[in-house]
């Protein structure tokens, strides 16, 4: 069992900057990390995708240019660095598990609980 906690949620203007991280219970060195998002009243996406070796295997449209994903299995966490903010990044995130897949999907093994980010002036 794996255990996944989001943190770095929050307000923030827009324009602003978060890093939303994902720390894990155990070893993650050997799963692939998810991040999702999801706004009420929307189905979920997926944000971006990043192997247990530090390969981006996706990164949604509108993350790219603003969003950067990245990992340290010694410290058992992954990252979500998100930079200049827009309201529609809004929404909770989620970061997923899986150490059978080097793709993301909503079928990943392992969740956290999720992060609330709102962006509004």
């Amino acid at each position: 069992q794996l255990t996944l906690a989001e943190s770095g949620g929050g307000p923030v203007q827009p324009g602003g900057s978060l890093r939303l991280s994902c720390t894990a219970s155990r070893l993650l060195k050997y799963v692939t990390i998810g991040w999702f998002r999801q706004v009420p009243g929307h189905s979920r996406e997926q944000v971006s995708c990043i192997t247990a070796m530090g390969r981006i295997t996706y990164q949604a449209d509108s993350a790219k240019g603003r969003f950067t994903t990245s990992r340290d299995n010694d410290r058992n966490t992954a990252y979500l660095q998100m930079n200049n903010l827009k309201p529609e990044d809004t929404g909770v995130y989620y970061c997923a598990a899986d150490g059978a897949t080097t793709q993301c999907s909503g079928g990943m093994a392992y969740w956290g609980k999720g992060t609330a980010v709102t962006v509004s002036g």
